[in-house]
């Protein structure tokens, strides 16, 4: 939820700070006062295009902070919240105390474009991502993703629900085994000879490294070997030294170990307390003695002393380094390359039987996908229908007259000539009306539009909560009666999520919760005094202050008693009716 924007520099928007709450916020404001920026603000928040035109003249900058409380995302798809928190943890983004993280994005005069999240400094892409499942903008232009097929497609397998998208995981899945095995034999029958000259290579590749037999971090072990080897005498002759001394060497020397035990012995027996601490140091020196003694024993016994296997350790190294010249720069590359070699000898494998058994897997997984693909398309067909029949019913009540929605989900090609990754359908959504049966885009004008995404929102509310719609001027081209309903279906919306719209009915506005108006005023020069254009603020309004705004919408009879009468009466009825909803509810 967006509980905080803040804008500067901004078009007509010198300073203005908007604080949002949960429910129906509502803009409205004179025309040219700068409603128009807060949603281009948002739109900026979002990833949105950087353009320095809209940043105010004689400023150096535009900035937007937004402030989202993500606590309030808790009925948010689960896999959208794991993507937004896995997205928060990969941009070392850390939230506020109280759950929340701030997006700001800055556009200088000359272009450059900044972004930051959490106060970190991220990607505008990183914005777009971070707002795509939270914020959600609605405005005339936004009316043209109805127009794309593939979000038609969306809209419908989001009405579906957890049936659709489980229907749709399943097809994916076999889609990707089916494209990959059809890849696979593709590549095995139209470029036979040359995979079987690539398979050679790799089986000759495979001998050579099988028969040497190499093993995981040889080379190093190899070369201590050889080192050792090759200074065998002078390491013996070290070692048996030390190892004489500490031991003695049984018949003239006497061991260091005993003369220091017996030492020790001594002292603890000389009954002075202060010796004791002395005692008991040589007594933990002759302990590590006796073990160094042991150790160098050992070491003696095993050092080499054959002279063949210095020459078998040389050659054993020789070989080694003949594979890594080919396959590698050491034997753990040699290794690996081994791996890839074996995996990529049973792609390129063109015997018969190899062929005959993926024709056998295409096969298989083409009847899997059929069979998945109808099922998906079943369900398509049934939420379309269920999709159509209510956004239709919302239609009516936006004075829409006998305009119905139409959801046709027709083959994208013969059997699975048109699979795509998104099913074996084609869904397009069009409107019913006076000319016939036309698609979105070709028949509606933009007011009818907006409508048409509204009731859609109204539906798809049903199956989601949480997050922020964002409609601009949704009532653009209607009054009286349709207005009305847009501010009950913009209420009951509300109800799942926090809406934010910019309008200029009253009908629509006197449904918010809460209520933001956008002034203007004229700014002055600081030498001369004179006029230089415009600055806008955002401040919420209440009681008096409200109905004088609705009066002025109604028309612009903020000054009159029958104005403000009117005002009242309607400010009254429909918080009356949104009061009656929730008990119905």
């Amino acid at each position: 939820m967006l509980t905080e924007l803040r804008i500067s520099g901004l078009g007509v928007i010198d300073e203005a700070v908007a604080d949002f709450s949960p429910g129906l916020s509502v803009l409205t404001g004179e025309t040219g006062a700068g409603k128009t920026m807060v949603v281009t603000g948002l739109r900026l928040l979002a990833g949105g295009r950087a353009d320095p035109g809209r940043v105010r003249r004689g400023a150096e900058k535009a900035l937007v902070e937004g402030r989202f409380d993500l606590a309030a995302t808790a009925t948010m798809d689960t896999a959208e919240r794991r993507d937004l928190d896995e997205l928060l943890e990969d941009a070392d983004v850390e939230l506020d105390e109280d759950g929340s993280v701030i997006a700001a994005r800055r556009v200088g005069a000359d272009g450059r474009s900044r972004a930051r999240l959490g106060g970190r400094s991220v990607p505008a892409g990183t914005l777009a991502r971070f707002c795509a499942p939270i914020l959600a903008v609605h405005g005339q232009n936004d009316q043209l993703r109805l127009l794309r097929p593939d979000r038609q497609r969306d809209a419908v397998d989001s009405h579906g629900g957890d049936e659709a998208r489980a229907a749709l995981e399943a097809y994916r899945d076999t889609y990707g085994r089916w494209r990959e095995a059809e890849r696979s034999l593709a590549e095995r029958t139209g470029r036979a000879r040359e995979l079987a000259r690539e398979a050679d290579l790799l089986r000759m590749g495979l001998e050579e490294i099988d028969a040497l037999e190499p093993e995981p971090g040889e080379e190093a072990e190899l070369d201590a070997r050889i080192r050792r080897l090759t200074d065998s005498e002078e390491l013996r002759e070290v070692a048996g030294q030390a190892h004489e001394a500490l031991a003695g060497d049984g018949e003239t020397s006497e061991p260091m170990v005993g003369v220091l035990d017996q030492l020790r012995q001594r002292l603890s027996a000389a009954g002075d307390p202060a010796l004791e601490p002395i005692a008991t140091s040589i007594e933990q020196a002759v302990a590590a003695l006796g073990d160094a003694s042991t150790e160098l024993g050992l070491y003696l016994a095993e050092l080499p002393i054959d002279a063949a296997d210095l020459d078998s350790a040389l050659e054993r190294r020789h070989d080694l380094r003949a594979l890594t010249r080919k396959y590698g720069t050491d034997v753990d590359d040699v290794l690996a390359w081994a791996d890839r070699a074996r995996t990529r000898l049973g792609e390129v494998d063109t015997s018969d039987s190899a062929v005959a058994e993926l024709r056998s897997t295409v096969g298989r997984l083409a009847a899997e996908l059929a069979e998945r693909g109808a099922a998906l398309t079943a369900i398509r067909r049934a939420a379309g229908d269920d999709l159509a029949a209510r956004v239709s019913a919302e239609l009516a009540e936006l004075s829409m007259g006998g305009a119905r929605l139409v959801v046709r989900v027709t083959p994208s090609g013969e059997g699975l000539d048109g699979a795509t990754e998104s099913g074996l359908d084609d869904v397009e959504l069009a409107l019913d009306g006076p000319s016939g049966v036309v698609p979105l885009g070709k028949g509606a004008s933009g007011g009818e539009l907006s409508r048409v995404m509204l009731a859609l929102e109204v539906v798809l509310a049903e199956r989601s909560g949480g997050g922020t719609l964002v409609f601009d001027e949704v009532d653009a081209g209607v009054g009286g009666r349709a207005a009305l309903s847009i501010g009950k279906r913009l209420a009951g919306l509300a109800r799942t999520h926090q809406v934010i719209a910019v309008t200029h009915l009253a009908q629509v506005a006197a449904y918010a919760d809460t209520h933001l108006v956008v002034h203007k005023a004229p700014a002055t020069g600081e030498a001369d005094g004179a006029v230089s254009g415009v600055v806008s603020g955002v401040a919420a309004v209440a009681d008096a202050d409200r109905v004088t705004e609705l009066a002025r919408m109604l028309a612009g009879m903020e000054d009159t008693d029958t104005g403000l009468a009117h005002a009242r009466e309607l400010l009254e009825k429909a918080q009356r009716e949104k009061s009656q909803a929730l008990v119905d509810r």
